[in-house]
């Protein structure tokens, strides 16, 4: 077992099941950064706030430095060799919630409720993961972003609450944090998505 399970669990023991769940999507989402894929997220309001967080902490250092390689810096020599040291290395997550103006955009001229779908219709390829966040698990716009997704075979996870909901009916994995009220499930949703951030930086910036 990875140390970063190993030290969510014993801080948020009522996580313990969720163990081989966070695992299998660390997996998926690694598999996802190594097929030139990324990772697209997307929720509401507070889940809206937890969607750009997790994709902010993948663009940049969280735990580690994450230097550019020789390899990278090359790429910089003949354009200004200084750049690469002011970079991190980065991994490709992009948050559909801050796109105000396809946001905008579509949900004044068409019906706002399909408005992640739309997005994912025109960015998500086969080898991306979309991720949708949603206490109640039942988000209309979040449920038609994951039927979307799965229409065009990408790889679907759902971080929910407790409950069955129709995002656990649709997800290929859903990620059910151990609460039913709003607000304590978001309270776990933080370290799983937070873990799922330690090690993916882990897995692919060793120090």
């Amino acid at each position: 077992m990875s140390l970063v399970y190993s030290d969510v669990i014993k801080e948020y023991p009522k996580m313990a099941h969720l163990e081989q769940d966070i695992i299998t999507a660390t997996d998926w989402i690694e598999e996802a950064f190594r097929s030139q894929g990324k990772l697209i997220t997307m929720g509401n309001g507070g889940s809206s706030a937890d969607a750009e967080h997790f994709c902010g902490e993948l663009q940049k250092g969280f735990l580690l430095k994450r230097p550019l390689n020789n390899q990278e810096c090359d790429l910089f020599k003949d354009i200004d060799p200084q750049l690469p040291k002011e970079l991190q290395g980065s991994l490709p997550a992009i948050s559909l919630v801050t796109m105000h103006a396809s946001i905008s955009a579509f949900s004044n001229d068409c019906n706002p409720e399909y408005v992640f779908a739309q997005q994912i219709w025109g960015l998500a390829n086969k080898q991306d993961v979309v991720f949708g966040i949603s206490t109640s698990g039942n988000s209309k716009n979040v449920v038609h972003g994951l039927k979307c997704a799965k229409a065009k075979g990408v790889k679907t996870i759902a971080l929910t609450g407790e409950k069955d909901s129709k995002c656990s009916e649709i997800a290929d994995l859903t990620i059910k944090a151990p609460h039913h009220i709003t607000h304590k499930i978001q309270e776990f949703h933080l370290p799983i998505y937070h873990a799922l951030c330690i090690e993916l930086e882990g897995r692919f910036f060793k120090e």
